[in-house]
């Protein structure tokens, strides 16, 4: 408020801009989302997916090692965490790139989604399978002849990430 009053002109009768809300809050119409976070590891031009089951979400589909960001976490420290519990390796928060972001509208509940893929310039631990109850198998696949089916905005963020882009948009209408 300070700033603001420092550039409003001496003797100024113009009224302060205050939030309608209380600190904290969001606006109203502000959007809330799932922050989903992408372990993307290529060895050789071949790319680590896993094929899922038991899970509420395309059983059965092949997907690239990932989980939901938990309240209070950062994008970073969730990746490092969902990185440990999936597959056993140690990722230093420090040593993951972002490669790519897709704004996903979800087709079965209508909700926007922020995918975020991360590559990792190293981690520690050999690749282990640790939730064998939500993944049937994992396996290094040829990035351009990947297998059916997959995670349909994983197929998606793949194919832009070859491409060299950071940033995309799935599911929404033009």
């Amino acid at each position: 408020m300070q700033l603001l009053a420092a550039l409003l002109p001496t003797g100024s009768n113009a009224p302060l801009l205050r939030s309608p809300l209380p600190r904290g809050r969001p606006m109203p119409d502000t959007p809330t989302m799932v922050v989903g976070v992408h372990l993307v590891l290529v060895k050789d031009g071949r790319v680590l997916l896993g094929r899922r089951r038991n899970t509420a979400f395309a059983e059965d589909h092949w997907h690239v090692p990932a989980g939901h960001l938990l309240e209070g976490e950062s994008i970073t420290r969730g990746m490092v965490r969902e990185a440990d519990e999936e597959l056993g390796i140690t990722i230093r928060e420090e040593d993951l790139d972002l490669v790519h972001a897709v704004h996903h509208l979800d087709a079965d509940d209508g909700k926007g989604r922020l995918q975020l893929f991360f590559k990792p310039r190293a981690y520690v631990g050999q690749i282990t399978n640790r939730e064998p109850e939500k993944c049937h198998e994992l396996k290094y696949w040829p990035i351009r002849e990947l297998p059916a089916p997959v995670v349909d905005y994983t197929t998606h963020a793949l194919g832009r990430i070859t491409a060299g882009s950071l940033v995309s948009v799935y599911g929404w209408s033009a």
